[in-house]
């Protein structure tokens, strides 16, 4: 392709395929480069059983609806890469496949040079879609870990079944870290869960899905301000279920060992903080919260709805191991293997532009608008609400950065 595009997008995920539609429908010459396949990072960072959380009604795209007949069912890792192709090509999307963007400058002339392993692209404007989730984060340590165990990321694990033989210990309680404990414990291996203080929600209440609610309550629009921490730091997103709610309290029912927060490692043994019965309670309380905003709402709107009823996972008795272990032979315990559920960030390296990083190396921008002119960041997580990052912003974000784009093109 030769000239010079109005737009390069980076990435055909969810979000840069949301982007590539707009523009598009705006008339806006543009190509999308992917590294991979398209939804790449859904094929090769999800375990095998993944469903998505959010129900199939709500997983779709700009310009689509649902209308199959399981609406508050939950998609497969297959069934949504499949939903990204057929949109592709029911769109004409320009979709690149196999071609990874290795660096991002300017061309000294208010566009962009977009270098591949291939080729050089000259753009007017950049849209970086590769996500913030892409570059797990572990603690330091796990630098101390012993070598007979094997250390692996949530994006890394596939199933129970390609694991080594013996105890698995799962580092972190939030959505992943739960999944999993419950993929592997399902499938008959021994658990240990090393919690956190992170929140819950239900997989349904009141006779509908909770998303459902959130999203009608007007909960998943509250804005980044509103819940970033005074540190700065953005509180995990709660444990959920995908296909029931998930509990720390009913895994321990079906036999995983609850841990409290990994402190520090020597040799063979981990220690671990006495707070487990601390992480429950914390959980617990998020997830009546919770319940109770969406009751306010319900009352508010005078919405006919059923009358609560206890969730199982909810009301099952933890069982808490007393006194709490504090301390864990990894060798005596027969763990051959460690999940690392402890977050990612965003590499974001390749972007050589002045001021579209912070000092932190993540993106500088708000609401997707980059910093530096002509610079977006499509996809991340919690980037201006708590929806952001999910495919319940793909319209609003699509809406918001294709504008954007559209007016500064006017403006060349």
């Amino acid at each position: 392709m030769s000239g010079v595009l109005d737009v390069v997008v980076i990435g055909a995920g969810w979000a840069g395929l949301g982007i590539s539609h707009g523009l598009r429908r705006s008339g806006v010459s543009h190509v999308v480069l992917e590294r991979g396949r398209i939804g790449e990072t859904w094929r090769s960072q999800r375990w095998d059983s993944f469903h998505f959380n959010i129900p199939r009604v709500l997983t779709v795209m700009p310009g689509d609806h649902y209308d199959g007949s399981d609406p508050e069912g939950a998609m497969t890792r297959d069934e949504f890469v499949g939903m990204l192709e057929g949109y592709v090509s029911r769109n004409s999307l320009p979709v690149q496949i196999g071609e990874s963007v290795t660096e991002v400058t300017p061309d000294g002339a208010n566009g962009y040079h977009v270098r591949t392993q291939s080729r050089m692209l000259n753009a007017r404007n950049v849209v970086v879609a590769s996500g913030s989730l892409n570059r797990p984060r572990r603690p330091a340590v796990s630098q101390r870990i012993p070598a007979f165990v094997r250390q692996i990321d949530a994006s890394d694990y596939r199933s129970a079944t390609a694991l080594e033989p013996g105890a698995i210990l799962v580092v972190g309680s939030g959505q992943s870290g739960g999944q999993i404990a419950k993929d592997l414990s399902d499938a008959g291996r021994q658990v240990f869960f090393a919690t956190s203080k992170i929140g819950r929600i239900q997989r349904r209440y009141r006779g509908r899905d909770v998303v459902l609610w959130l999203v009608d309550c007007g909960l998943m629009d509250i804005r980044r301000e509103e819940f970033v921490l005074p540190s700065g730091a953005i509180p995990g997103r709660p444990l959920q279920g995908a296909l029931e709610t998930i509990s720390l309290q009913s895994l321990s029912a079906q036999g995983v060992v609850l841990l409290g927060r990994v402190a520090s490692v020597d040799g063979k043994v981990l220690t671990f903080a006495g707070d487990v019965a601390e992480n429950v309670r914390f959980a617990d309380e998020n997830s009546a919260t919770l319940r109770r905003k969406i009751d306010d709402y319900i009352a508010r709107n005078s919405i006919v709805a059923p009358p609560a009823t206890d969730d199982p996972a909810e009301v099952v008795p933890p069982k808490i191991p007393f006194p709490p272990i504090t301390s864990l032979d990894l060798e005596t315990s027969g763990i051959s293997t460690m999940v690392w559920c402890t977050g990612f960030d965003g590499d974001f390296s390749w972007v050589k532009v002045p001021f579209a990083l912070g000092a932190d190396q993540q993106p500088s921008h708000v609401d997707g608008i980059g910093a530096a002119s002509g610079v977006y960041f499509a996809g991340l997580d919690f980037a201006s609400t708590r929806k952001s990052g999910t495919i319940l912003s793909s319209i609003d974000e699509s809406r918001t950065i294709v504008g954007h784009i559209v007016r500064r093109l006017g403006q060349l």
